[in-house]
C-alpha cells in the first residue's frame, strides 16, 4: 500500500488485532470527469474500507483519507460506506468508521451531496440494529457532523476538529476564544463525545467498549460471591459504586466530561454486560439536571436497543434550580422518564444513599417499573429530608426538633420504604454485587 495511505491505514492497524485486517475494493476511483478531476483519479477514493477483528470479535471498518482528494465524499467514496454497512448487517457486526473529511466533492456537486445524504441515510436505519462506533481523527464538519452524533458511541481524537459551524463562522466567536471544534468542547459541553485523547488512547477505549459489545455471555474470571470493598465511601459516586461491583472492577464510564452529576456507562457482572446509569455528587449536593437527564434517557434508550440490562444507581434529593433549568428540566425529565418507562430490559435499582421526592421517583423507581429495588441499610428513603419535613410540619417551629426526629424513624428511612414495599431487599454493601447479579441471573 502506497505512503498516500499510511495515515488512514495506520488509524485502521492501531485499532484491530495484528494482520486481521482484510482490505477490500481497493482499486475503485470516482468516475467523475469534471474539473479535470480524471487527471487526479487514485485508488481508493479517499476511504479504506475492510473487515478484521478486535480481541476476536468481528468488526466492519472505514477509515478516510485526507490525503487522497482530500478524503471528500462523492459518489463512489459514498458507494464504498455503504457496501460496508451492507456486509456489516449480514453478519450483524459492529461498523467503526475513523472520519477524516474535508466535506463533499465539490467537482461532484449534487452527486456528492447525494452520496452523502445516502451513508447518513444508512446510519440512521441501521441505528439499534448493528453497533456503531465513530471516531473523529481529522476534519469532520457540517452535514457529516451527524454521521458521530447517529452512532452509537462517538470518540475523538485531540486535535481532530468536529462542528456544524466553524467558530470563526460563529458571529461574536473566534476559535482561539472558543474552540466549539475542539474534542474538549465536545467532551464536556456538547456531550457528543464519549472518550477523547491521543490516538493510542482512543482506539483502547474503543476496544474497550467493544468486548461488551455485542452482549454475548462471556466466563467471568471474577468470582460472583466477592465482597465489595469500602462501598460505605464510595456511595456519593456511582461510578466509584460500579467499579467496585464490576467483573474484575472493570467499569467504563461514557461522556465523563459532560453532566457530571449523571453518570453512564458499561460493566461486565458475571460475564453479562450491564448498562450502569447512576447520580454523582457535585460540591456536595445530589441532583438532576436537564443535561444529565438528557444524558440519561440517550443511554437507557441505546441500552434498550442492544438489549442490555441497566442497573440505576440512586443518590438523588432535588432538582438543580436556575432560570435555565426551569426552560429545559420539564421537558428532559419527562423524556428520561419515557425511556425507563419503555424500556423492556431488565431493570434493577440499588439505592446508595439518598433517595427524595420526585427526584427519586424518576431514577427508576418501582412505580417507573424497576424490575428490583435494593438499598444499602443506611440509606434514606422518603418524600423528604427529615429537616425540611419538620419544618413544614410543625404549627409554630417549637416543636420542629422534636417532629425532626420522629419523621426520621418513621418515614426518611430504607427500612421504612421496604415495610411498605416499595423496596425490595436491604443488603449490605459488602454483599451488593452478590446481590445484584443474583437480581440480573433471574430474568436470564
Amino acid at each position: 500500500m502506497g505512503n498516500d495511505l499510511s495515515q488512514a491505514q495506520a488509524r485502521i492497524n492501531a485499532l484491530l488485532d495484528d494482520n486481521s485486517f482484510v482490505e477490500l475494493q481497493s482499486l475503485v476511483m470516482s468516475r467523475n470527469t469534471d474539473f479535470n478531476l480524471d487527471a487526479k483519479k487514485e485508488p481508493s477514493d479517499g476511504v479504506i474500507i475492510g473487515h478484521g477483528l478486535v480481541d476476536g470479535t468481528l468488526v466492519f471498518v472505514f477509515s478516510q483519507n485526507a490525503e487522497v482528494l482530500g478524503g471528500t465524499i462523492g459518489e463512489m467514496h459514498a458507494k464504498k460506506i455503504l457496501s460496508l454497512y451492507d456486509m456489516a448487517l449480514k453478519v450483524g457486526a459492529p461498523v467503526i468508521g475513523f472520519i477524516d473529511c474535508g466535506g463533499v466533492r465539490l467537482q461532484e456537486s449534487f452527486d456528492a451531496l447525494e452520496a452523502l445524504g445516502s451513508v447518513i441515510e444508512r446510519a440512521a436505519d441501521v441505528k439499534g440494529v448493528i453497533p456503531q462506533l465513530m471516531c473523529v481523527a481529522g476534519n469532520c464538519g457540517g452535514g457529516l457532523s451527524v454521521l458521530p452524533s447517529l452512532a452509537d458511541f462517538t470518540f475523538m481524537v485531540d486535535g481532530a476538529s468536529l462542528f456544524y459551524n466553524s467558530p470563526d463562522a460563529i458571529k461574536g466567536n473566534r476559535a482561539e476564544e472558543c474552540d466549539s471544534s475542539s474534542a474538549a468542547f465536545q467532551f464536556e459541553e456538547a456531550g457528543t463525545v464519549d472518550m477523547h485523547g491521543s490516538l493510542s488512547e482512543v482506539v483502547a477505549s474503543m476496544r474497550q467498549v467493544i468486548s461488551m459489545i455485542p452482549n454475548d455471555i462471556t466466563e467471568a474470571t471474577d468470582d460472583l460471591n466477592r465482597a465489595s470493598e469500602g462501598l460505605e465511601s464510595k456511595v456519593g459516586d456511582a461510578a466509584a459504586v460500579a467499579t467496585e461491583i464490576a467483573d474484575n472492577r472493570e467499569f467504563i464510564e461514557l461522556k465523563a466530561g459532560f453532566a457530571k452529576e449523571m453518570v453512564t456507562g458499561l460493566m461486565k457482572l458475571d460475564g453479562v454486560t450491564i448498562g450502569v446509569v447512576g447520580n454523582r455528587e457535585v460540591d456536595g449536593e445530589a441532583f438532576l439536571s436537564a443535561a444529565g437527564c438528557e444524558k440519561a434517557a440517550d443511554f437507557v434508550d441505546l441500552c434498550d436497543m442492544y438489549e442490555i440490562p441497566v442497573l440505576s444507581i440512586t443518590n438523588v434529593a432535588a432538582f438543580k434550580s436556575c432560570v435555565c433549568q426551569e426552560k429545559r428540566l420539564p421537558r428532559a425529565l419527562a423524556q428520561m422518564t419515557q425511556r425507563f418507562v419503555d424500556a423492556s430490559i431488565p431493570k434493577i435499582n440499588l439505592i446508595t444513599k439518598q433517595a427524595y421526592g420526585s427526584p427519586y421517583v424518576l431514577m427508576n423507581s418501582k412505580s417507573l417499573g424497576a424490575d428490583l429495588v435494593y438499598a444499602f441499610e443506611t440509606a434514606s428513603v422518603g418524600a423528604m429530608e427529615a429537616a425540611k419535613a419538620a419544618r413544614i410540619l410543625s404549627e409554630n417551629g417549637t416543636d420542629a426538633a422534636a417532629i425532626e426526629k420522629d419523621y426520621a424513624q418513621l418515614q426518611d428511612s430504607a427500612l421504612t420504604a421496604a415495610a411498605h414495599g416499595h423496596i425490595d431487599r436491604i443488603v449490605s454493601t459488602a454483599d451488593a454485587r452478590k446481590y445484584i447479579i443474583a437480581g440480573f441471573e433471574m430474568f436470564f
